[in-house]
This record gives structure tokens, sequence and C-alpha cells, in this order.
């Protein structure tokens, strides 16, 4: 598969670093150096032509029985043209390199048969679907070489942009860095009523943003400084590199998916324009926030529509994101900016509606239902002092309840949380209110060093002992060194277990 073929010139300083130690010293030990070279800021801005158009991932096409809905996806190995040159080994899903969009509406039951055809055990998990801990995708439901796994869900929650990834314990780093990932959109009527830009591919686009460093043989190589794991230094967008989208409406929106493994972007465009943000993680805000910076972190999503004339041109960039005050900054990514999406505004564009004023209401917790409030310390690969076992049940929670969850950051490492089923409502933020831009349902937090974040969320609908859901750090090689925990949820009055039950029946992939 080709995606991309143009590159910026071999002195630019967005591979200078990786390129001359490649021809210098050889692939084998160019992981290694990259290391040192880490700790100098990147930067691809001014270096890029975007000369390749926006590949857009095709919407798969169902099998659709009423609102009994089936997808088949299929894990493959192949290899991908980013670059000039040799092609990349990678892995994708129904390709060689990421996967097609699902979309599927509320109310929609679905089922999805998950082909293994790698000669690795690996898992594919839904982030941010609200599902029984047995169809969630986790550690504990992994899918053997030549094996089927088919989750069946319905769609029970809010329009939404979601998506999917491997999850497999202490690999997950390295399967999601190969390349096996899609989005997964929710559509509602509430959405559906509301004049969005909503034609795939037209004025409603994926971006999946991730950064990736190639060797000398364009293979994809490692650089893991000791805060975030790898961080690459060049970016690819829908697997596009150097890419741009051609504009044709008034109004663009632009589905924002940080699907790296440990960088986190702040996207502004290159004059400064502001931008709409319209919904977050788990759904539409209730009204759009108006902004010039965003800050996301590996595992969030964003919705934002930009406004365009005709003609013009205008660069999503990332520009020095601002990890903290604690952060350390050096080899963390604090100080590199990308150029990362030309956008080109055609010479007529069509009409766009009016962005409205209000989206959706959102339905708040109160304290006074809280029945428990539970701390989390991010240590540096440690959540609450303990390492991920995958016996060990961390949490026992009972369907129904609404709980508080403090997250605390107390040292110097950028930490990304996720809790698997809930959405949660964001209460404050280091004890102030949050800002307008997490005003709305989310499943991926950003917590700076030296910070505490409280959530609420309700614990509802799949009580199940016997399996678990994981709350982890999504910065994914801190995932995989051990910060992960896993909890169940029970009906009132039930005994909880004691341990997870990882027998051979329990993990075969059938």
């Amino acid at each position: 598969m080709h995606f991309a073929l143009s590159r910026p010139s071999p002195g630019s300083p967005s591979q200078g670093c990786v390129r001359r130690i490649g021809a210098a010293v050889g692939v084998a030990l160019a992981v290694v150096a990259l290391g040192a070279c880490g700790s100098s800021p990147v930067s691809t801005v001014g270096e890029l032509d975007f000369a390749n158009p926006l590949r857009i991932p095709p919407l798969a096409e169902p099998d659709r029985d009423g609102n009994r809905v089936t997808f088949d996806l299929e894990f493959q190995a192949g290899t991908t043209r980013f670059l000039d040159g040799p092609a990349t080994d990678t892995w994708g899903l129904n390709g060689s390199y990421l996967a097609p969009t699902l979309r599927a509406r509320l109310g929609d039951q679905v089922t999805v048969h998950v082909t293994n055809s790698v000669d690795e055990t690996t898992t594919l998990h839904w982030h941010g679907m609200h599902l029984p801990s047995s169809e969630d995708g986790g550690p504990h439901q992994m899918i053997e070489p030549g094996a089927t796994w088919s989750p069946s869900w319905t769609i029970n929650q809010p329009a939404a942009t979601l998506w999917f990834h491997p999850h497999l314990h202490e690999r997950t780093a390295e399967h999601v860095y190969r390349g096996a990932a899609g989005m997964f959109i929710l559509d509602d009527p509430a959405a559906a009523a509301l004049d969005l830009p909503d034609t795939y591919g037209v004025d409603d686009i994926p971006v999946i943003v991730q950064d990736r460093s190639f060797g000398r043989d364009n293979q994809f190589t490692r650089r893991e400084p000791a805060n975030t794991g790898i961080l690459g230094d060049e970016i690819l967008i829908n697997g596009t590199h150097n890419p741009h989208l051609d504009v044709t409406t008034e109004l663009v929106r632009l589905r924002v998916l940080n699907a790296s493994n440990g960088r986190l972007y702040n996207l502004r465009f290159d004059d400064h324009r502001p931008y709409h943000l319209i919904a977050t993680d788990s759904g539409l805000l209730p009204a759009p926030v108006e902004m010039t910076d965003l800050r996301m972190a590996p595992g969030e999503r964003a919705e934002l529509v930009v406004a365009m004339r005709p003609g013009e041109r205008a660069v999503l960039q990332s520009v020095e994101p601002d990890l903290g005050t604690s952060s350390g900054g050096r080899g963390n990514g604090s100080h590199d900016s990308f150029d990362l999406l030309q956008l080109r505004a055609a010479d007529h564009l069509e009409s766009s509606a009016t962005l409205p004023n209000q989206l959706v209401p959102i339905d708040e917790l109160h304290p006074n239902e809280v029945v428990a409030t539970r701390s989390f310390e991010l240590g540096n690969d440690t959540i609450n002092g303990n390492k991920m076992d995958m016996e060990r049940v961390d949490l026992v929670v009972e369907n129904g309840a609404v709980e508080v969850w403090e997250i605390t950051n107390d040292h110097g490492r950028p930490h990304s949380f996720h809790p698997h089923l809930i959405h949660f409502l964001v209460l404050d933020v280091d004890g102030h209110p949050p800002p307008p831009h997490l005003s709305g349902w989310k499943d991926t937090i950003y917590v700076p060093p030296g910070e505490t974040i409280r959530v609420i969320a309700r614990f509802d609908g799949y009580p199940d002992p016997t399996v678990p859901y994981m709350f982890h750090c999504h910065i994914l090689q801190h995932e995989d060194d051990g910060m992960m925990g896993q909890f169940v949820v029970i009906e009132p009055g039930t005994t909880p277990p004691d341990r997870i039950d990882i027998g051979e029946d329990h993990d075969d992939g059938h």
C-alpha cells in the first residue's frame, strides 16, 4: 500500500539526526543513538511542502440487517510506503496500515469479527466504548494467531469519535507503533439534528495523528527518552507523510485523534486563527468553545470546526505543548514543534450552515449521588504504588454507583489517565473549576506533574465479577512498564472476587 512518496530534503531538522546517524553507524545503532538526539528540540515547521493528498481511511461496509450490524476486521502484516525509497514493515487491519473507519448508530447491535492473521498474539480494544468487560478487548481478551474473536454489544452512548487499538499486556506500545488502529464514529439523533459538517471525507475529516522515526532503510525505529517512551521525529496523518487536505466547503470539521504512543500535541494554526472545539472524547460539548491552542495527550480526541476563505491555505501545527511546570523539559517533547496538515481551500467554496450556538445538554452527576471517593497516585511506573498484576483485583465497584476519582501526579513524568467502561466529567483541575474545553464527557485526561484532577462518573450497565476493566496511563510505555490496574463491577450485595482467573479457557482467543 502506498500512502505517500515525497519528503523534505535530507538536511531538514526533522530527519537530520536520524539520517546522519543511520548512515554513519548503521540502523541497528540508530535506535540507541536517537536517545542522545532526543534531548534537543525537534521541528518541522516551515520544512514541509505538503505534497501528498491526505489519505482518508475508507468507511467500512458492514452487513446491516435493521439495527444488527456486523463488521469484519483482520490483523495483517505488510509493507507501506510512507517516504521515498524502501517501504516500511507495518501492521494494519484490512490493509497494511491503520484500518477502515467503523461507523454505527445509537441502538445498533454490533458484532465485530476480528481475525488475527499475524504471527503474534494480540488484542483489539474499543477505546471509549461503553460495553461489557468480556467484549472490551483488553489484555484478558487475547486473540491467538489464526483465531477469530467476535465481540458483540449494543451501542448505548451518545454520538462521539472513538477508536480501537491493540491492548496486549506489556506489549501495547509495540503493537500500536506498528500501525494497527482505527477510528470508530458513533451517531445519534441529537447530533444528526444539528447543522454541523457531517459528510465523511468531504467536510467531516478523520485526522489520526501519529509520530514515527525512520531508520536508514525507512523502517520504524524507537527513540525512547525516559519520560514518555517512544517519540518520533516525523508526523503521519492518517498514514500520510507531508499531507495536505483539499477543502471545498466554508467550514470543515476535523476529528483529531492523538494515536501516538507518548507524544503530546498543542494544536494551533500557523496564522493563529481561532477555531471552535465542538466535541471531546465521549461526545459533543454543551456549546462550541472558541480556541487557538489545544493540548492533546495520547488517547484523547477533539472535534474542531475551522472556517476557511476561498483560495487560502492554513497549516495545522503542534507548537511546544505545555506539559506542566514540573515535567522536566528535556527529552519529553515539550520543546518540539511540527507542521501537521495543510488545509488548501478551493477558489470557490460551497456554503456551510452557521455553527450552532448550542450543541447538546450535559446530564450532570451531583455530589449527593456519590457513594465513594477513590484516590489514584500516579508514580513513575506504578499506580498507588502497585504495578499491574493480571490476577489482582484492584477495585470493586457496585453497578450503578456514582464515584469521584482523584487522580494525582506527584512525580515528574507526564501521564495520561484512561479508565475503561466509564465516561466522566471533570470536577476540578488542581482545585480550580475546569476550563470550558473540559466541560463535556471525557474518557482520557492529561494529568500534569504536580497536579490533581478530580472526575465524577457513574458505573452502570455491565456487572461481571469474573472479567475486569482496566485503568491505566495512556502513555503506552508507562502502561507496559506497569502503570495499569483493573476493577470489576458487581451487583450490590454480591461477594467480590479475591483474584481473577486467567486460565486457558479465559484467554484462548475463541
